[in-house]
């Protein structure tokens, strides 16, 4: 049955199916093919098979951690020279070894943008040589025009002229990032909410191709170079699990000429593992946080986990971050193998003065405040999601149906607005605040070296007289990562006016930013804004309330764990993907209490970022659980009780006509239970092939029952054991009415039926509605084409046993693209050939009973990561068939309003 999104017209109560999202096959498939391999497979094969799969989560690991590294690695090299080349002055951080990667160089002067050539981004992006030789390429030509003509123009007047230069470059860059979106729409946006519906169960077209991949890592180069107010944690993320995905396969669609014999994984089952270990990587990479990579595999995304699983994930998440750790230490401070840097964007130690006494990283008081700031924080979050929301359905509504040129221009009209808004406030709204000396040192983490020959020497002084800097450019004009630590670990550095504006024109920028079409992602742009609501609080404290031995560092982390939260709605892999960044254990009670009181505070109102994300898009994604009242549903309530169904053996002219007249993945095998079958097998070969699969496996289940009650000396259903018995002894055909039909007739369900030698049609006589259907099996839509494509048949003239058989990796040969129905050429088929399915249907998939309650179901399906679930009577008739989009909350809300209008 198709996997079908839902979404539904405020116009009217009409739902508009749209057939853009599989489920992926999780399941395996037990069919002859597969149990001649497990014929084939012993322990040592078995041991290998599991070895080879280690190598694949190792390898994705590496090739995560070292394509994460080079740009990085590149960007501090750079910095180092031009702090030596130019003198500029730098702002040391004090920790203990280890805690932190080299010095941020800060420049003197400067222009804006979200990165600087002298500023070492503490995030890296996904990308190798040839991406950083671009980085190096972007940056130097950028600031080189822009800084110098803001330096001239500050004291000449002529400021207009910086600014329309800053715009030429942002423009640019932005319309290239834009450009690149409109090769791979789903390059896009974050890529996360994408990877989660992967990770769900739900295949998403194009998410994990090696077009996208490219796509975004170019886009979301253009897009941070175009001073937009979007992270690269996103796109990491996505690109790990794109590796996770294509290198286990050894192929590309994009590749076509490389091809490598490589049997091993050719499943969706094994895909989606490596896609969440990819994930996962992706996460250890940017944060240094493998344990925290791991839980957002397991919260974020996986439906299907177990405890293989979580040790593999857990292996490439350490692999990933080991790498990226090993060859950063080495070449930063070449010290190989001391492990010094375990992650690109690390927030610093945080650490009171030895000279203030009456500091404290946290109190048990402070526990108040963060609960406080954990609501204000998922009322911020709900608002953004609020906001974002709306301006998600107005570019569905009348941006995305237009030309795709008109993306283009929004991506365009964004950066401007941006620029502009960022060029005045530094120039209009920012406080020329006095230089500190060399001695004063805030809360003791950071220190601000002055050289005797630079008096100037601050953070940002741009439009500011000398012995002063510009508090707001130093926000407004640093990278996200540079200005994230600068509110975690100076103190005093921005008044109150001014992180408050900043948090206004952040949360804006940003709200409106995210959902452009461009690659981009949400993170970091997070992280600072609560970054400042946190220093903010923290200020308004200390000066208005007089609380002293607060620490502003911690409300900063905290502002920023309660902002984040409260917009992605993430607990468990949040809390310890910030624990491992701050490298402070202390930390792990408040951030977690403020993360959850940030989720219950927005939950209140609405979903979180990537949920409402995935529901305008319409992707059936399954939560972690039914609510209590759904149930008061069963399984009879909520499957789809309109089958098309193939038999056992069937003609090609009917395989063929299903297929290119329906738009299911799966068709339950059946057989039907006639009153006259004795005359069609006297006429019918076919229907004879039909009748003699019914009978023989009912004859095997009836021996097998019979077994087990003369094992057993007694059985609860006396009336059962006697047909059973009655109808192994007669081996004759008899004349009375056969044995099945007695059983079946004591349930009599209107079923549509589907002659093998017909295609559908809606002229089928009361008679073929209300006809019984005994289930043997399921079997795929890739399977039936297939078959097809290898001529898999037999003619009526000769027996099922001369039709030819395909192995185990005949039938995984096509994966992940299987032909489609309607590009067979049918002249090469012989439409009276007949297709025998059974070797290739599988006869053991999970059913359920029509009485099963809702909640057993949906934990059955989603636990086991299914696609298709039969409905299957206490007689062996199939009565429907449940899939994804029958158990999402859209769909099992409009069942529970049925269900309460029927009492």
């Amino acid at each position: 049955m198709p996997t079908l999104a839902r979404s539904q017209h405020r116009s009217g109560d009409l739902f508009v199916l749209v057939l853009l999202f599989q489920s992926l096959d999780y399941d395996r498939c037990i069919n002859d093919p597969y149990l001649e391999v497990l014929e084939t497979m012993d322990n040592k094969k078995g041991r290998r098979y599991e070895a080879v799969k280690w190598m694949m989560v190792f390898a994705i690991g590496v090739c995560t951690g070292l394509v994460s590294r080079r740009s990085a690695e590149g960007r501090e090299g750079r910095a180092q020279r031009a702090s030596a080349a130019t003198g500029h002055v730098k702002l040391s951080v004090m920790c203990r070894p280890g805690c932190f990667p080299a010095p941020l160089i800060l420049a003197k002067g400067g222009a804006g943008g979200r990165g600087e050539k002298n500023v070492p981004n503490a995030e890296g992006s996904e990308v190798g040589l040839f991406v950083d030789f671009f980085v190096r390429l972007f940056t130097q030509l950028k600031f080189s025009v822009v800084q110098a003509s803001v330096e001239e123009c500050s004291q000449k007047g002529c400021l207009a002229l910086s600014l329309l230069e800053l715009l030429g470059f942002n423009l640019t860059f932005v319309f290239f990032a834009s450009l690149l979106v409109l090769i791979e729409p789903v390059a896009a946006g974050s890529g996360i909410p994408e990877i989660k519906c992967y990770l769900n169960g739900v295949k998403v077209p194009g998410i994990v191709r090696l077009r996208t991949l490219l796509c975004k890592v170019f886009g979301v180069l253009f897009s941070v170079a175009g001073g937009l107010f979007v992270g690269k944690e996103g796109p990491m993320i996505h690109s790990g699990a794109v590796v996770g995905a294509g290198l286990p396969q050894c192929q590309s669609i994009s590749l076509r000429k490389i091809q490598f014999n490589f049997p091993y994984f050719r499943s969706d089952r094994d895909k989606r593992d490596f896609v969440s270990a990819g994930a996962a990587a992706g996460v250890a990479a940017a944060f240094g946080a493998p344990i925290g990579g791991t839980l957002f595999s397991l919260e974020e995304g996986s439906s299907f986990w177990n405890q293989g699983l979580t040790w593999k994930v857990l292996f490439c998440s350490m692999s990933a971050t080991f790498t990226l750790n090993f060859f950063r230490s080495g070449i930063q401070f070449g010290s190989w193998g001391s492990f010094q840097l375990p992650g690109l964007l690390n927030f610093g130690e945080f650490k009171c003065s030895d000279s203030d006494k009456k500091c404290h990283l946290w109190t048990a008081m402070d526990l108040g405040f963060f609960i406080v700031m954990g609501v204000i924080g998922g009322l911020l979050g709900a608002t953004f999601n609020c906001l974002n929301k709306r301006l998600a359905k107005y570019r569905m509504r009348n941006v995305h149906p237009k030309p795709k040129l008109v993306r283009v221009l929004e991506s365009l009209l964004v950066s401007l607005v941006t620029t502009v808004a960022v060029f005045v406030a530094a120039m209009v709204l920012g406080e020329c605040r006095p230089v500190s000396s060399s001695s004063q040192t805030g809360n003791g983490s950071f220190q601000l070296q002055v050289t005797s020959g630079d008096v100037n020497s601050s953070i940002k002084n741009f439009f500011c007289p000398n012995d002063t800097y510009n508090d707001m450019a130093t926000l407004f004009f640093n990278p996200q990562e540079s200005a994230i630590l600068q509110l975690f670990h100076q103190d005093g550095t921005f008044s109150p006016v001014t992180l408050a504006l900043f948090f206004v024109l952040y949360f804006l920028l940003a709200c409106w930013t995210y959902g452009l079409s461009v690659p981009s992602g949400l993170f970091v742009p997070s992280l600072l804004c609560g970054a400042a609501f946190g220093r903010l609080v923290a200020n308004v404290l200390k000066s208005y309330i007089g609380l002293g031995h607060i620490y502003s560092g911690t409300f900063a982390l905290i502002g920023a764990a309660a902002f984040l939260g409260g917009v992605v709605r993430m607990t468990i892999s949040l809390t310890v993907i910030l624990i491992e960044s701050t490298n402070e254990i202390t930390y792990g009670l408040p951030i977690m209490i403020t993360l959850m009181v940030a989720k219950w505070t927005g939950d209140l109102f609405n979903k979180g970022i990537y949920d409402i994300h995935v529901g305008l898009r319409g992707v059936p994604l399954l939560e972690w659980e039914t609510e209590v009242e759904m149930d008061k549903l069963r399984a009879s309530d909520v499957m789809e009780p309109n089958l098309t169904y193939v038999y056992p053996h069937t003609r090609i002219q009917s395989l063929v006509s299903i297929l290119r007249t329906t738009v299911h993945h799966a068709f339950p095998v059946v057989t039907e239970n006639r009153g006259n079958e004795k005359e069609f097998m006297k006429g019918n070969q076919l229907i004879s092939n039909n009748i003699k699969f019914k009978k023989s496996s009912v004859l095997t289940r009836a021996g097998e029952q019979r077994r087990r009650s003369q094992s057993m000396k007694s059985y609860p259903s006396s009336e059962l054991r006697n047909m059973c018995d009655e109808h192994v002894a007669a081996e004759e055909p008899a004349e009375k009415e056969d044995l099945l039909q007695q059983m079946l007739e004591r349930r009599y369900t209107p079923y549509p039926n589907l002659y093998p030698d017909q295609s559908p049609s809606e002229d089928w006589t009361m008679e073929e509605r209300f006809r019984p259907l005994t289930f043997h099996g399921l079997i795929l839509r890739s399977q039936l084409v297939t078959l097809l494509v290898r001529g898999v048949c037999y003619s009526e003239s000769q027996s099922s046993a001369s039709q030819p058989r395909l192995s185990y990796a005949e039938m995984a040969e096509d994966y992940p693209r299987y032909p489609d129905i309607h590009d067979l050429d049918l002249t090469l088929l012989n439409p009276r050939m007949i297709v025998d399915v059974t070797p290739y249907m599988n006869p053991s998939p999970f059913t359920v009973s029509p009485n099963t309650h809702v909640s057993q179901v949906f934990n059955l399906f989603r636990t086991m990561g299914l696609r298709h679930l039969p409905v299957v009577n206490a007689v062996g008739e199939i009565v429907g068939i449940i899939t994804r989009h029958n158990l999402t909350a859209e769909s099992l809300q409009a069942r529970l309003r049925q269900h309460y209008q029927t009492l």
